[in-house]
């Protein structure tokens, strides 16, 4: 069973269900909660003349036919949706830990409905590196997931150990497990 005390019961419950027998916790940590991060500026920065916009509208067309005004509901809605998105990234970082055993690297990720568990196995930590930050957090990225949206464009993302308050203590664990491996 996980000991640190840290980490809510909900997400110590889920490393409990995925450690394999005597597979033994080297190093687990949840990522530092932010409520900005670079993904979440741009949607508020936009989301500002958005619901700014439609709450105008809705003002406006409640003064001549009300009726009207609640087709606005929906633009409004989605606002404030992305207005909240901060929310949302700091959300996730309570629900997500990372973990070292002495087998494998894992990630969980609670979502609102669904948990999504990634392991990687020593030899997938071959080419992980790392990106740090000013306040020495960082980031670990262990794959990058490519691929082409709807118009074309090529989009990737970085995955692995995201918003970890050492990386450099981290990368050397995983390391060492890459290398202990092969």
């Amino acid at each position: 069973m996980v000991i640190n005390l840290k980490i809510p019961k909900e997400l110590r419950i889920k490393i409990d269900n995925e450690l394999e027998p005597r597979e033994y916790i080297r190093w687990v940590e949840q990522p530092v909660p932010r409520f900005f991060t670079a993904s979440s500026i741009p949607i508020v920065l936009f989301g500002i003349p958005w619901t700014s916009f439609a709450i105008f509208w809705m003002w406006s067309a409640l003064l001549g036919f009300k009726l009207l005004a609640l087709f606005g509901l929906p633009f409004v809605l989605i606002g404030f949706g992305m207005l909240s998105s901060p929310l949302w990234v700091w959300q996730a970082a309570r629900k997500t830990v990372y973990l070292i055993t002495d087998k494998r690297a894992i990630s969980i990720q609670g979502g609102w409905s669904t948990t999504t568990i990634r392991s990687y196995l020593p030899d997938q930590l071959k080419d992980i590196y790392r990106k740090e930050r000013a306040d020495g957090s960082g980031d670990l990225v262990i794959t990058i997931r490519r691929w082409k949206d709807n118009h074309g464009h090529q989009r990737s993302e970085e995955i692995g150990f995201l918003g970890v308050r050492n990386p450099r203590e981290v990368e050397k664990i995983l390391k060492q497990l890459a290398q202990n491996a092969g």
